[in-house]
């Protein structure tokens, strides 16, 4: 059974990455994780689980899906040793994102973590709230 997710991602400054990007390379490793709770939701991410690309800063909305690879792994590039990360691939761009402001008008959104909790940077998301932001993008 796919699982379905959100995962967040700053599109510019020093260290970012855009869905673009991903587009472009086709897969990349999603790393730079810390936060207890979204470690603890990539920890439950299986391969083929499909995640939304989330753009925060100014953009802040659903930008397209990507597609997780494997099983989460201990980062190379950390110390220690409960920071993990996945390999995820470009899967499709939204026909148009979808903007928290759009969400934030649903009524059945708000109870979801990227309502809820702003600054967790992964989060399942519920099937229906899944299928309905696919659908807000086709609009």
């Amino acid at each position: 059974m796919v699982n379905y997710w959100l995962a967040k991602q700053e599109p510019s400054g020093p260290r970012g990455y855009s869905f673009e990007q991903l587009k472009k390379d086709k897969t990349t490793v999603w790393d730079d994780v810390h936060n207890n709770l979204a470690l603890k939701h990539m920890r439950e991410m299986k391969p083929g689980d499909l995640v939304l690309f989330y753009h925060t800063g100014d953009e802040r909305q659903a930008v397209g899906i990507m597609e997780v690879t494997s099983k989460p792994y201990s980062n190379p590039k950390e110390d220690v040793e409960r920071f993990i990360v996945m390999d995820v691939k470009y899967k499709k761009s939204l026909k148009k994102p979808v903007t928290l402001d759009e969400m934030k008008k649903e009524k059945k959104f708000k109870d979801w973590e990227l309502i809820r909790i702003s600054r967790l940077s992964v989060m399942p998301v519920p099937k229906p709230i899944w299928d309905m932001i696919i659908k807000m993008s086709q609009t």
